[in-house]
Formats: structure tokens, C-alpha cells, sequence
């Protein structure tokens, strides 16, 4: 049987029906012919009585099956292994999430490929993906090398079948996923020479880390809401005030309507309430669910892994994630100091971007930092960009400061501004945000932005809240005094505090006392949430806390706390 799949290239994906006879041939020859394990038949087949549940998965090379390996998963049908070995002479426990490899076949053309390994890692992957615990093997000794460098163990066991010697191996899929984390070049060698199409991906996603930890204390089942007043979320940087009155009004007037009514399918209301209060043109506007929906829809669009990349050091964590992990591209990252108070070297900064790397991503205000660039200083940086550079502006703080860059949009095309409502509107809950570009920036986009993508209360919400400019204006005015008064009290604790300009801190614990990963710990028995910073970059060092501003009242019982903490290490 022939699989028509694309030529002269190695094709990684599940084994169907057609491929099944192909396997059951080779496994003849391979097995009965070659090996002298089984006897030879006249179908010239081979089967046993797993391959009912068995699942494989297979090498094509110019359409033609060249290697491939069995998964037996777990249930009453047992494993192969169940034929040579008691279950109490395994040195292991056989569970639930207990999978078996075995059949890993290269066909004699192909023996001198990477084909054998790169079946162990999809195995891997697609037992992995399924939530297994442990792998066992019976491997020949030919072979049985190659097993172990994947991560098995030897077990001491070994067992003749024919002429061939099958040696017992086992692993913790925890402990095999740490070995496979240090082999990027091996996974990197598969990207180049295969086409993947298994329904895992070939790198595990990583989960990306945010603050928030405080709803493990509120609990994430929401039976006691009550709860959130034992717990300061300064982890976070929430609004520390209530959205407008206008807000409130029209979602608590109109709630049980908002929550059972689909929205308008474009947001275009929304979008045109944006649009006029940023005199931008409805076009250049495009909706999301936040910024992180706007991170993940946009930058794994533009990007691949040859793309190349610049980013500050420390900052936003969510790009560092989507850069790293899931794009996997070329990041050039550009170290803030804290000796120059994390304030960016801008005639270096142009520099770099004028060497043409495909994005360069600032946040501004910079979260951890909480330093700015002012808009001017954007368009010299604009000015020394090539025309395929696109410079991504991250103001979710900037309403704090006041000075956006989202007029530069219409002279500047490779400029893309990326706007959440969440910290200075107080919407954090409602998830609104949007891009600001031009229009051809934003239309590959569109295509990939699913209908009713914000909810109608948040529509709604959002609408409300661009109408209320006064009420907000107040309230980033006495954010500003109360950032004062924190950063005054820190520094009285003899923390070294950056000075910011939006809703949060960067601080310093002392050198002579707990790391800042420890006074995060340390805070938490208490109830109080901070971010540990030390995670947000490589130039932060291991004393960096990050804090948000609250109200006057939490802002001194936070303080209370971080006194007592330490009194007691001192």
C-alpha cells in the first residue's frame, strides 16, 4: 500500500487502517524473516492480540512507510510485556497512566537515519499529551541503547524471544520530560527534517506565569466571594478603585438582559466609542479580549522561528512567553540596569532597531520598571526603523501618564499600539483591550478574530467607561499620591523603591535580609500577594518585588505587614 502524502519528505503522523497492513507486512519481515523471533507465515503478516488497542505511529518517507513504533495504553487488555514478566517481578508500579512502547522499527533502507529517535520523541509526546505517568519497553538489545538515552531505565530484567534478547526498561514521564528539556538541538533537528503532523505538537506548550495566585486563597469554585477580604492581591494591577458610576449603573440596571443576550457580532459599537475617543478612524481599531488575546492572535501570526525579535529586560512577562515558547524565534533581549534606575539606553535602543530586526516590543510605562518613554523619544525610534520593522507599544498604563502614541499611527505604519482597559479603567474582569494601526497592519488579523469575542456586558461596560474621562482622570491623579506614600513607607523599611509613574511598584528588598522570592512567601502566610520580579527578567536580580498600588487603608496594612516580616527576620 502506497500513502499519497507529500514526497521526499519524512511525514511523522498516526497510522490508519491502510498503514496497519503495511506494519503487519514489515513486522514479518522484520521479525520472523530477519530476527527469527516468530515463525514465518504464508500471509507474510504479522499480528498479535494488542493490535486491537494498539496505536502506531509512523515514519513516511515519498509516501511509503519507513519506520514506525506501537503504544499499547492502559486497561484490561494488559501489555506485551504481561508474557514474559510476573507483575510483582517488575521493579515498578503498573497504573492507570502506565503506557508501553514497543515495535520501534526501522526498515532496512532507512537504518541509517535519525528515524528511531524521532519516533521515540513522538511517542513520548503523544503519551505525554495523554496525561501518562510511566512508559515501559521491552527493548532488543540492538536497540536498547537508544531507549536509554531517551530517559529509561534499566530494570536488570531481560527475557530471550527467538533468537533475539529483549531487555525491560521503564520511566516517569516527569523525570523524561525534564531529560527532554535540555535536548533543543534534537528538537530543533526535527522541526528542520520532518513534517510533523501528529495531533500533539512536538513541544510541550508552557504554561505562561502571571500574578493572580491570591484566587487560591478566594478559590477559583467562587462559593465564598467573602473570602477576597482576607487577601491583599497586590500580585496583580488591578484598579484599586471602582469602575465609573456610569459603569456600574448600566450593567447592574440591565444585568440579567446583558448576561442572557449575545453581543454585536463585531464589537462595532465598542469599536466606535474607541475610535471617538481616540479620534481614530474605525478601520485602524481591532478588538480582543484583553491584551494577552491580542498577543497570542498577533505575534505567532507574524513571527516563525527564523524571526528575530527585540525586547526589553525586565518586562511584561506574557511576551517573553509567546517569544519563547510558543513561537520559538530569535529574542535579542536588551538589559535595563537597575544602577540607571532600569531607564533604557535609547541611543543604543535605535541602534539595535535600525539593524532591522522584524518586531521590536516595548511596554510603556514598563511593567516591572515602571519607567516611560515619552512619545517623541517612540517616533525617533520609529524614524530609525526599516520599513519591515514593526514596533509593538504596549500602553496598558499609559492613561496614568497620559501621553499616548496612538496618534503616530496614522504617519507611522509599522506601528502597532496595543490598549487594554483592564488597569486604569478598572475592567480588569470585563477583559477589553484593542490594537491601534493602520488598517493594513490590522486586516490579517481580522480574519483570525472569532465572532462575539468580547461579551455584552463588557461591551457595554467599555462604552461607559470612555464616557466617563472626569471620573477616571480623578482617580489616576490620586493613584499618583498614593504610589507617593507607598513608595515613602517602603523606603522607610530601607527598601530600595525604582520611582514609577503608573499603578505599581518596583522595589528592592534589603540586601542583608530575605530574597525577594522570599518575602513574597513570607508575605503570602499573611495574606498579602506580591509578585516575585526576580521572574520578570534576567536583570532584576534575586531582590526584586513587585507591588500594586491600593487604596490608602490596604496601601497601610501592607506596610503593617512587611514591618512585621521584618522585625522578624532581623
Amino acid at each position: 500500500m502506497t500513502t499519497s502524502l507529500t514526497p521526499h519528505r519524512t511525514v511523522i503522523l498516526e497510522a490508519d487502517a491502510g498503514h496497519r497492513e503495511d506494519i503487519y507486512r514489515a513486522r514479518h519481515e522484520v521479525y520472523a524473516l530477519e530476527l527469527g523471533q516468530h515463525q514465518p507465515n504464508e500471509q507474510g503478516l504479522l499480528r498479535d492480540r494488542l493490535d486491537e488497542v494498539n496505536r502506531y505511529l509512523v515514519a513516511v518517507r515519498d509516501g511509503t512507510l519507513a519506520a514506525f513504533v506501537s503504544i499499547t495504553p492502559p486497561g484490561e487488555h494488559g501489555y506485551s510485556i504481561d508474557k514474559y514478566f510476573e507483575r510483582a517481578e517488575v521493579p515498578f508500579e503498573i497504573g492507570t497512566g502506565t503506557y508501553e512502547i514497543r515495535l520501534l522499527t526501522v526498515l532496512e533502507e532507512h537504518r541509517d537515519s535519525d528515524l528511531a529517535a524521532t519516533l521515540m520523541v513522538a511517542a513520548f509526546r503523544w503519551i505525554e499529551a495523554r496525561g501518562g505517568s510511566k512508559v515501559v519497553a521491552i527493548g532488543r538489545d540492538e536497540v536498547a541503547g537508544m531507549y536509554l538515552r531517551g530517559g529509561m531505565l534499566p530494570t536488570g530484567l531481560s527475557v530471550s524471544s527467538g533468537a533475539v534478547n529483549f531487555e525491560l526498561m521503564y520511566a516517569d514521564v516527569a523525570q523524561v520530560r525534564s531529560d527532554f528539556d535540555a535536548l533543543e538541538p534534537v528538537v530543533a533537528s526535527i522541526e528542520r527534517s520532518v513534517e510533523w503532523r501528529l495531533h500533539v505538537p512536538l513541544r510541550k506548550p508552557a504554561a505562561c506565569f502571571h500574578g493572580g495566585e491570591s484566587f487560591d486563597a478566594i478559590g477559583t469554585r467562587f462559593d465564598d466571594l467573602g473570602r477576597r477580604h482576607d487577601v491583599i492581591n497586590a500580585d496583580v494591577l488591578d484598579a484599586w478603585f471602582p469602575p465609573a458610576p456610569a459603569v456600574v449603573t448600566a450593567i447592574a440596571d440591565e444585568l440579567p438582559w446583558l448576561l442572557r443576550t449575545s453581543p454585536p457580532v463585531d464589537c462595532a459599537g465598542l469599536v466606535a466609542a474607541i475610535a471617538s475617543a481616540r479620534d481614530l478612524d474605525a478601520a485602524a481599531v481591532l478588538p480582543g479580549a484583553g491584551s494577552s488575546d491580542l498577543i497570542f492572535r498577533a505575534l505567532p501570526r507574524w513571527l516563525s522561528r527564523d524571526s528575530r525579535v527585540l525586547l526589553l529586560d525586565p518586562t511584561y512577562g506574557e511576551y517573553a512567553h509567546v517569544l519563547d515558547k510558543v513561537v520559538g524565534c530569535h529574542v535579542d533581549r536588551v538589559p535595563l540596569e537597575r544602577s540607571t534606575g532600569y531607564r533604557p539606553d535609547l541611543a543604543q535602543l535605535e541602534a539595535m532597531i535600525a539593524s532591522g530586526p522584524d518586531l521590536v516590543i516595548l511596554v510603556n510605562p514598563n511593567s516591572p520598571t515602571g519607567q516611560f518613554i515619552t512619545a517623541a523619544e517612540i517616533e525617533s525610534l520609529l524614524r530609525a526603523a526599516p520599513p519591515s520593522t514593526r514596533l509593538w507599544v504596549d500602553e496598558t498604563y499609559v492613561d496614568y501618564v497620559g501621553e499616548t502614541v496612538e496618534p503616530l499611527t496614522r504617519r507611522h505604519d509599522n506601528l502597532i499600539v496595543c490598549k487594554s482597559m483592564s488597569k486604569a479603567y478598572a475592567l480588569s474582569g470585563a477583559r477589553v483591550a484593542y490594537l491601534a494601526a493602520g488598517p493594513h497592519q490590522l486586516e490579517d488579523l481580522r480574519g483570525l478574530t472569532p465572532p462575539w469575542v468580547i461579551g455584552l456586558p463588557s461591551q457595554v461596560a467599555a462604552t461607559r467607561a470612555l464616557e466617563s474621562t472626569a471620573y477616571y482622570e480623578t482617580r489616576w491623579a490620586e493613584t499618583h499620591q498614593l504610589r507617593e506614600t507607598l513608595a515613602g513607607g517602603l523606603a522607610d523599611l530601607d527598601w530600595d523603591v525604582v520611582p514609577g509613574c503608573a499603578n505599581f511598584l518596583l522595589a528592592h528588598v534589603p540586601d542583608h535580609g530575605p530574597s525577594g522570592a522570599e518575602v513574597v512567601a513570607l508575605a503570602r502566610t499573611r495574606g498579602l500577594y506580591l509578585r516575585d520580579a526576580t521572574n520578570m527578567g534576567s536583570a532584576t536580580g534575586d531582590r526584586a518585588v513587585r507591588l500594586a498600588v491600593k487604596d490608602a487603608t490596604t496601601n497601610q496594612r501592607m506596610l503593617e505587614i512587611l514591618t512585621d516580616l521584618t522585625t522578624a527576620s532581623s
